[in-house]
């Protein structure tokens, strides 16, 4: 099932569901109790938003061999955790704002994990439970500030940075689906989700042995090999098997 946040004109943002294009409102919470509502509303009649408002996005650095590579790294030993803002989530079809600070920002394509309910030392055997659903990612870099700084907040962390969407795919086996990024319809990137160095079990393991994971939260899986810059009127779109299509347009912020 394909759930969502979306709004029609003026109105409240609602949650909602999918079938065939229609999009039908939800009654009750998609983190507890729900009741499904007819779906009437044509899907292109109305405005998607972020399908979740996220407590807080944890990240998985290297998690795909190929791209820790292309970048001189070492695949890390422990999955490699940090953090983005809240702030910086927008939804399918916002613009990814580039900001004056950095000459080089890139796109990173990933499969983020929603979870459904609170946990903490959750085993990997038990990981699935907490799970809601999932839905596509791109997690922004100023690529030139990660280096400068030797750490990663400001480079992850400029609004805009956490394009997600367009929905939450609760139908979905994330063991083996291709990734793929395009650039002006150019492919960037593309892999297959079997490439990930930890697997999804594993990473809500390791995170809720560090942090206590709130309904909404957002796991970033980890991006494969093949980022590159983004320009001003670039057109970014990235694609999972089995999800669908998220795609942000690029615009330079520029100073007055």
């Amino acid at each position: 099932m394909k759930l969502l946040r979306y709004q029609k004109g003026n109105l409240p943002a609602r949650q909602g569901w999918i079938l065939n294009n229609k999009v039908g409102p939800i009654e009750g919470s998609i983190f507890s109790e729900f009741h499904r509502l007819e779906a009437e509303e044509d899907l292109q009649d109305i405005k998607i938003l972020p399908p979740v408002l996220p407590s807080k996005i944890i990240c998985i650095g290297r998690n795909y061999a190929a791209h820790a590579s292309e970048h001189g790294a070492e695949v890390p030993e422990v999955p490699l955790i940090f953090l983005k803002p809240p702030s910086s989530v927008i939804g399918n079809g916002d613009t990814i704002i580039l900001p004056p600070q950095s000459q080089q920002v890139e796109h990173e394509a990933e499969l983020a994990v929603v979870i459904g309910k609170k946990g903490r030392w959750i085993f990997p055997d038990e990981a699935e439970s907490y799970i809601l659903g999932y839905t596509i990612a791109n997690d922004i870099t100023a690529r030139d500030l990660q280096r400068r700084d030797n750490q990663w907040t400001r480079a992850k962390g400029f609004d805009t940075f956490c394009p997600i969407g367009p929905w939450i795919e609760t139908d979905f086996n994330p063991t083996d689906a291709l990734i793929t990024c395009y650039v002006n319809n150019d492919v960037r990137q593309m892999a297959s989700t079997h490439d990930m160095v930890f697997s999804i079990p594993q990473l809500i393991a390791f995170i809720s042995s560090v942090m206590t994971l709130e309904p909404g939260d957002l796991i970033l899986t980890g991006t494969p090999a093949g980022v590159s810059p983004l320009k001003d009127g670039d057109l970014v779109r990235i694609t999972i098997e089995g999800i669908g299509s998220l795609e942000n347009p690029v615009k330079q912020e520029r100073i007055h």
